[in-house]
């Protein structure tokens, strides 16, 4: 009886703190704030006291970041001259010319043409080529103000491009219309070219030591070797000058050169012109000297 007694009181004590813990717990819920509460806010400024290394105390205002020292920027300045992967790269600076850089090659580079739509040259139509710049001589006497290179005259190709003055240009244009056309008349067909064998060339005479600066390096004087026919046929002045037939058509040109041609050299003159026709503009108060 007793012990039943007992443990109805203990049941419901036990129900009774249940009852009394849930009611707390509500009430608290129930006195909890709409908001949460404001933090505050931080003061404006934070002085924080550091102690250096001679043992007095600095104050360092941390609200606004101080400035590096001067040391410290010098490395990043440096680092922004240094180049980098996208940097742009600049160019070296050019040299200077040598000396007489223009000099030397003004004789291998053309003027802007100086000819027709033809290509005549020297004011003549019969005279094709091309003018080119002024040609300086390596030594005393040589040189050509005013060269041209031609390379056909009055219809007859030169085997090479031969370099001149008008005046040399013009007495070699007279000479094969006047003199080669009919010195080789029918034969092969006609003439169809000359071989040109030395036009230009700053040297002396012969290419003789001591001697005189020749025509050649004046630009006034052409080496003829022979002429080449239509029909493929060719004239050499070395093989044929005393060929019965072939020799009389190379004798003729020799005489028909003395008039447009101040000197005439060829292989009966001497040594030196066995094997072609010398021609140049040069003029001597007793005319013409052929030989």
């Amino acid at each position: 009886m007793i012990t039943g007694c007992i443990r109805q009181w203990l049941l419901h004590r036990t129900a009774t703190g249940i009852v009394l813990g849930c009611g707390l717990s509500l009430s608290a819920v129930a006195s909890a704030p709409d908001t949460s509460s404001r933090p505050e806010p931080r003061p404006k400024t934070v002085t924080v006291t550091t102690i250096s290394s001679s043992g007095t105390a600095s104050s360092l205002n941390t609200g606004r970041p101080q400035a590096r020292p001067n040391e410290l920027g010098a490395p990043v300045a440096f680092a922004a001259m240094l180049p980098t992967a996208f940097a742009v790269r600049t160019s070296l600076r050019p040299q200077l010319r040598p000396k007489g850089f223009t000099r030397k090659i003004a004789a291998s580079t053309p003027k802007p043409v100086n000819a027709d739509r033809r290509g005549r040259i020297c004011g003549v139509n019969d005279i094709k080529g091309q003018a080119i710049s002024a040609i300086p001589g390596k030594i005393r006497g040589c040189g050509v103000s005013d060269p041209v290179r031609v390379t056909e005259v009055s219809g007859v190709k030169l085997s090479q491009p031969a370099v001149m003055d008008c005046t040399t240009a013009k007495a070699l244009n007279t000479w094969v219309r006047e003199g080669v056309f009919p010195a080789v008349g029918r034969l092969g067909g006609g003439p169809k070219s000359l071989r040109v064998v030395a036009h230009y060339a700053c040297r002396t005479r012969n290419n003789q030591p001591g001697a005189k600066v020749s025509e050649h390096g004046r630009g006034r004087a052409i080496d003829i070797a022979g002429v080449t026919l239509k029909n493929g046929a060719a004239i050499s002045v070395l093989k044929e000058w005393r060929d019965p037939r072939k020799g009389k058509v190379l004798k003729k040109m020799h005489a028909a050169a003395c008039g447009p041609f101040g000197t005439v050299l060829g292989p009966n003159s001497d040594r030196f012109h066995k094997d072609h026709l010398h021609l140049d503009t040069a003029r001597y108060r007793s005319g013409s000297y052929c030989r």
